[in-house]
């Protein structure tokens, strides 16, 4: 890639960005709702799955209407590391609530990761004066503003305390 030489240049590029980071999420969550045990948990992360393939369409219509080419693909590294991430609680985790726990904390990080830079590339579309970019943009913004409220309820509302009272019983069992 060339280097970016102005401002309209460096949003096709958050833009490319968010492309590789929605992908890269569509082949993640599958293997997250499996490992997850809760079933609130896992119906939240099956859904994501469903709203992401909407916002990749979206995502779509933005590259579209900028002039991005789809060939302009990154590898968005942030995403990758997340991904990474959660993966090996998978792998280092028993199944159960400490598993249900750390995959939310990683679906968090992952949502507040996507928030950062669809209100980044929403606030550079504005200055741009790309309106109808700006309002698919913030359409998804609002997406995963929601999905991490979803998450947080669904962490304080069960999850968390069912990984505590596994910790308990586990220690009163010694």
């Amino acid at each position: 890639m060339s280097k970016i030489k102005n401002f309209e240049e460096l949003l096709h590029h958050q833009i490319a960005d968010l492309v590789s980071a929605e992908e890269q999420l569509m082949e993640a969550l599958p293997e997250m709702a499996k490992a997850a045990t809760d079933k609130e948990l896992k119906k939240a992360l099956q859904d994501h799955l469903k709203e992401t393939k909407t916002q990749q369409k979206r995502l779509e219509d933005v590259r579209k209407e900028l002039g991005v080419k789809a060939s302009e693909k990154t590898t968005c590294k942030a995403m990758k590391g997340l991904i990474a991430e959660g993966n090996e609680a998978i792998k280092d985790i028993e199944p159960g609530p400490v598993l249900d726990a750390a995959l939310i904390g990683a679906a968090q990080r992952v949502e507040h990761y996507e928030m950062a830079a669809y209100g980044t590339a929403r606030t550079h579309a504005e200055m741009c004066g790309l309106k109808n970019v700006v309002e698919l943009l913030q359409t998804t913004l609002d997406e995963e503003g929601a999905a991490d409220k979803l998450l947080t309820k669904i962490a304080e509302g069960a999850v968390n305390q069912r990984a505590i009272d596994e910790q308990m019983a586990a220690a009163t069992k010694k």
